[in-house]
């Protein structure tokens, strides 16, 4: 059986169908990474003989496959997520050889839940990038084509299920990074209420933005994840404890009921500057809703014209904070034979930092100096807060917003790398979402000419991911799977 197609709910069926074994599943992926990730580069780290003791320790709890949401599933997590025993470079110089001494409280849930790691993911360097391209390893290409991007900075997670690797990987997304990968490799991408899942066993880039969410082949696949991953864990101050639905449980048949007479916001002033043929198919999804019988209505954002600014001033400024602790001291890189404390501190960090985290570390240290602070990040949280009203209003006359996830489909890698600005509008449309700190999916909705896939996003109410699954589930249903896509055996795709 070629278990490289199938996803989540297909494996759940087959286990219970006594069809195949956690650990057959298991050694074919590993042996599908062995064979081909060297071209796509989407693992940092995989441990054979440890996803695979695992897939045999699960198997003799066969009995309680009932009570184990997600038996026996192979998941990989991005390089900057903890996992006791596993490394967690961040894909940085300066963490090289890190060995995590804890799991992360997400990573912890999906185990409990039946998971297996399959192993660690790339991304760019401490999550600071929107292409892979910023990896202190090495860039990650897009399995639909080779020679472009397959988004940032949750690159080697998306490229992973996009090429047949894993039904299933886990990235974070401070301002885009689960949501815009998704949309590059066709995938379904979830970045959920800031504070749904917690935080413990992250490592830090910007604090009050940062959240883990599931990279699937379907809707339902990234329900399941969530509704596992997600919850309080008494070891993070910033979780809810809100109790987490069981979002599976509405996707059926009767969301098709739920959803119809649901309103979905458009902001057209928003759509400026998008390419064609991502307007073309992001108009063409939103008629799929009508058809479903939701009811677009105009909304307005007037501020999110200033979320790329205010973003690159809060995220750097919590980057400058959270960074500091990365001194060649307690662990990670250290420079040799350093002169003295200075010349150590000064050394470890020019030489273990990329160029892109120091331009990061720069910014927001100087937007958080003396005198600089209330012009700076001061007045940049003053703007967040304003945004996050114009989501409340828009939120009072519809039920989610729709928008695309990113402006263009997967660019040629090396493509933007030397102008900064145009690849950070690259997450023009997810970065408000993490300023509101309200939860967003990504769906695919088609291709373009060159057989790249094109992402719809779908944002909704704090802590209402329930009604963002049965949208994107009757959504998916109504459109049907993208055909040719990598996981099915071909390295281009064409709209289904």
């Amino acid at each position: 059986m070629d278990f490289n197609r199938l996803e989540i709910l297909d494996l759940l069926e087959g286990y219970q169908r006594k069809e195949f074994s956690p650990s057959e599943v298991a050694q074919s992926l590993l042996t599908s990474i062995e064979k081909k990730d060297g071209e796509i580069r989407s693992f940092l780290q995989v441990r054979p003989d440890v996803t695979l003791d695992a897939a045999r320790a699960i198997e003799k709890r066969s009995s309680e496959i009932q009570k184990l949401p997600l038996y026996g599933v192979p998941i990989a997590i991005k390089d900057n997520i903890l996992v006791t025993g596993w490394q967690a470079t961040a894909a940085s110089k300066i963490l090289k050889n890190y060995v995590a001494p804890f799991t992360a409280m997400c990573v912890e849930r999906l185990e409990s839940a039946g998971a297996l790691i399959l192993g660690k993911t790339n991304l760019d360097e401490f999550a600071m990038g929107s292409s892979t391209e910023n990896s202190g390893v090495a860039p990650t290409r897009n399995p639909w084509k080779t020679d472009r991007v397959p988004g940032g900075s949750s690159g080697g997670s998306a490229a992973a299920v996009a090429a047949g690797f894993a039904p299933a990987s886990l990235g974070t997304d401070t301002g885009g990074s689960i949501r815009q990968p998704a949309s590059l490799c066709g995938l379904v991408g979830v970045k959920p209420t800031y504070g749904r899942v917690s935080r413990f066993g992250l490592i830090a880039f910007a604090s009050s933005l940062d959240q883990a969410g599931p990279l699937t082949r379907s809707v339902w696949d990234a329900a399941r994840v969530l509704e596992c991953m997600a919850g309080y864990g008494g070891k993070d101050a910033t979780v809810s404890r809100s109790v987490v639905p069981k979002y599976t449980e509405n996707l059926n048949e009767s969301a098709f009921g739920t959803v119809r007479n649901l309103r979905v916001g458009i902001c057209t002033s928003w759509l400026e500057g998008v390419d064609p043929e991502v307007r073309t198919a992001f108009e063409a999804a939103v008629e799929k809703l009508k058809e479903l019988g939701m009811r677009p209505v105009e909304v307005e954002l007037p501020n999110v014209k200033y979320a790329l600014s205010t973003y690159y001033l809060v995220a750097t400024s919590e980057a400058s904070s959270n960074l500091a602790r990365f001194d060649g001291v307690h662990y990670g890189y250290r420079t040799p034979n350093p002169k003295d404390l200075d010349d150590l501190y000064c050394r470890s960090r020019g030489e273990g930092f990329g160029p892109e985290v120091k331009l990061r570390i720069m910014l927001g240290t100087y937007a958080l100096s003396a005198g600089y602070y209330d012009a700076y990040y001061g007045k940049a949280n003053q703007v967040r807060r304003l945004i996050q009203q114009d989501f409340e209003a828009a939120f009072e006359k519809c039920d989610v917003i729709a928008s695309p996830t990113s402006p263009t489909t997967a660019f040629k890698i090396g493509e933007k790398v030397s102008d900064p600005l145009t690849m950070y509008l690259s997450d023009i449309f997810t970065l408000p979402a993490n300023l509101a700190g309200i939860p967003g999916i990504s769906v695919p909705v088609g291709v373009d000419s060159a057989k790249l896939p094109i992402g719809m996003q779908l944002m909704g109410r704090h802590f209402d991911e329930s009604t963002l699954f049965q949208v994107a589930y009757c959504y998916e249903r109504r459109r049907g799977a993208l055909a040719n896509a990598p996981w099915r055996g071909s390295k281009s795709g064409a709209g289904a």
